[in-house]
């Protein structure tokens, strides 16, 4: 058994009570390798902000989860080495599928897991979340749950369609099993591909503009939990410069809409105390080395193309905390 707390970490509680307070919300950034963790670092240190390393079932498998424990731990060495004396740093499970997936990471130092049920039925999901909050809180470590679903692809995370989380379920499901935090389905979705173009309108310049967040939905679900953490799942707003640099220099991804930062500042101003984002950070690392090997195509020292990467990476980290989710100075 490895406790987070011997590695440096802290889970969420503290963290999302003062977001809640102060109207902003805490990034949560997910990461597969070392050059996405060193930038989210760097951002967050450079900025002071409470920062949350998220990682999914498929990243774990992909990186080891011995591994993962010691770069959680050299994460916060790395934040105090550069200036941050008391780094705020979460690591955390993303869309845990199982109580053994959930108690692994625990055992392993994760110090918040989430587990999603979303896809079983609403008694199903209860029954498992809180399999998970009971064995997870004997450890101090906090857990999110899951009401509704969110359409969209994204690592091993795969839905058709979306159902919009029901406010009328949200007292019941936090009551019974306990939960820390609650992400809610308002719209959002996984993947760089959010929206159909046909679910769009366009704007004077011709660029597609996706349907707006329910916000009405958000609305109803803090009246009935006021003051509990909320938390927004597929809120990447998809840059289109960096869509533009990919395809560009050889890719080939069509039709990719996010969340407008508009919409997602609007959300860290509520109940929403953690936005996660994912794709962002993929499009940033693949738009850098893409340009970085058709500009350079003899190259073939990683440090070449993955450092360029790195840069961009945490240029579009430091935007999102001090621009969209407001985090920044939070930490100090």
């Amino acid at each position: 058994m490895v406790n987070y707390k011997d590695l440096g970490l802290v889970n969420t509680r503290e963290m999302f009570a003062k977001a809640i307070k102060g109207g902003y919300a805490i990034p949560a950034f997910n990461f597969n390798n070392m050059e996405q963790l060193q930038a989210i670092i760097q951002a967050a240190s450079e900025t002071k902000s409470p920062v949350i390393l998220q990682v999914s079932k498929g990243a774990r498998n992909y990186a080891n989860g011995t591994l993962l424990r010691y770069m959680a731990e050299g994460a916060v060495a790395y934040a105090k080495e550069l200036g941050w004396e008391k780094p705020e740093i979460v690591l955390h499970l993303d869309h845990g599928d199982s109580f053994e997936t959930c108690k692994s990471c625990i055992d392993n130092g994760f110090s918040s897991v989430m587990i999603d049920g979303s896809h079983l039925s609403y008694d199903e999901n209860v029954a498992l979340t809180k399999k998970v909050v009971d064995y997870a809180h004997q450890f101090d470590v906090t857990v999110e749950g899951e009401l509704g679903v969110l359409a969209g692809v994204e690592d091993e995370v795969s839905s058709e369609h979306h159902t919009y989380t029901e406010p009328n379920e949200v007292v019941d499901f936090v009551t019974k099993t306990g939960c820390d935090s609650l992400a809610i389905s308002i719209g959002t979705s996984h993947g760089a591909n959010k929206f159909k173009p046909e679910q769009c309108t366009k704007n004077a310049e011709g660029v597609l503009v996706p349907p707006p967040l329910a916000f009405n939905i958000l609305e109803e679900i803090e009246k009935e939990l006021p003051g509990f953490p909320i938390v927004l799942h597929g809120a990447s707003s998809v840059p289109q410069d960096e869509v533009a640099t990919i395809n560009k220099f050889g890719g080939a991804i069509k039709d990719a809409i996010g969340i407008p930062e508009s919409e997602l500042r609007h959300a860290a101003e509520s109940a929403v105390c953690k936005i996660n984002i994912d794709s962002d950070s993929r499009l940033a690392l693949t738009a850098a080395v893409r340009k970085a090997l058709a500009e350079n195509p003899a190259e073939f020292d990683p440090r070449k193309y993955l450092g360029p990467a790195r840069e961009n990476m945490k240029k579009l980290y430091v935007h999102k905390i001090v621009d969209v989710l407001g985090s920044a100075g939070k930490a100090e």
